[in-house]
């Protein structure tokens, strides 16, 4: 079973959002001639990078917590060494481009990466299907979903 990563999303308060962030950065990296996948860079190379299997079909993912909620997920290409800004070795997170919305589930902050197993991750949102919360206000959709109403 994979293990998968999930790290808070910062700046960002919606998943079209996300996306549209995510879409022209690989344009820009086409245009440089580079491989248009999206990286992160984290300071830590998890250690159970083996487990989180990334590069095959039953990888891990990415769960992206936005505005205190797992929202969205994205497969792992590939976590690679890195080097950043400031010339420290790193560890560039490599995801598809394909985001893949879950259940909403609430989330308190965290800092960097935590490891996530596949038993605790939300399940993905059924294909055709809309999460009708989106558009209401985190705090209301908090409050019903703690109601048990959402």
């Amino acid at each position: 079973m994979a293990l998968h990563l999930i790290k808070l999303c910062v700046g960002i308060d919606r998943v079209d959002q996300l996306a549209a962030y995510q879409t022209r950065r690989r344009a820009e990296l086409k245009a440089q001639g580079l491989p248009p996948y999206n990286r992160h860079l984290t300071r830590n190379f998890p250690r159970r990078a083996d487990e989180i299997a990334a590069g095959t079909e039953a990888g891990g993912s990415l769960y992206w917590v936005i505005k205190r909620e797992v929202r969205v997920r994205q497969k792992l290409h590939a976590l690679e060494e890195a080097v950043d800004h400031q010339g420290r070795r790193c560890c560039a997170l490599v995801f598809e481009p394909e985001l893949i919305r879950v259940m909403p589930r609430a989330h308190r902050p965290f800092q960097g990466w935590r490891y996530l197993a596949a038993a605790d991750a939300p399940p993905d949102l059924p294909a055709g299907a809309v999460d009708e919360s989106a558009d209401m206000p985190a705090e209301m959709r908090r409050e019903l979903r703690a109601l048990g109403l959402l």
